[in-house]
């Protein structure tokens, strides 16, 4: 039956050939499911559907899509809750984005929630979404620092040598020496 996917989907030839991984779970089907586009891919031009080959029948409740700054595109996914090993799911005209990432979560034939996600990319200078994602870890990790490492960042200082640093008027003031003279005078 994937043999006949690889057919229908010989048009995305220049889609990377390898299965991909998803999160970890019990079940072992996120490991064994694939999609087109393949996850980390990069198309020549962008996909007018969206290929899911799960190695058991399973239920899909959800299927989201986000470009790279996780706006979601809408798919008008909408629930099915007959079980099925494929599912084809109709992609409207994709602007041009950095990359894409699809979410999916699915109900197993014991009921158990899977999630699973992959990401792709299409156009002439579209790069692997791996790439862009560690260009942008790293330069989280250079502005945020490395969150492995529990420590706070000293705030910058400025060293001004040749003025007298400003000069602030405290919001009120208080005159001791009138304390003094009427606790004085309360006092005789």
């Amino acid at each position: 039956m994937l043999a006949g996917l690889g057919l229908v989907l010989s048009g995305w030839s220049s889609a990377q050939h390898a299965m991909h991984s998803q999160r970890a779970d019990t079940t072992g089907i996120a490991a064994k499911t694939e999609t087109m586009p393949n996850d980390d891919s990069v198309l020549d031009s962008a996909p007018d559907k969206l290929l899911f080959a799960f190695p058991t029948r399973v239920r899909l409740v959800k299927l989201t899509l986000r470009d790279e700054h996780r706006d979601w595109i809408d798919i008008s996914f909408r629930y099915d809750p007959d079980a099925a090993e494929t599912f084809t799911w109709n992609l409207p005209q994709l602007p041009q984005a950095i990359y894409y990432t699809a979410d999916w979560a699915i109900l197993s034939e014991n009921d158990q929630l899977v999630r699973g996600s992959f990401s792709f990319a299409f156009g002439p200078d579209a790069e692997p979404p791996s790439v862009t994602k560690e260009a942008e870890e790293m330069l989280m990790q250079m502005r945020n620092g490395d969150p492995s490492i529990r420590q706070v960042a000293s705030p910058q200082t400025q060293i001004i040598i040749d003025r007298d640093p400003p000069k602030y008027d405290p919001p009120f003031t208080i005159d001791l020496k009138d304390q003094r003279l009427n606790t004085d005078q309360s006092n005789k």
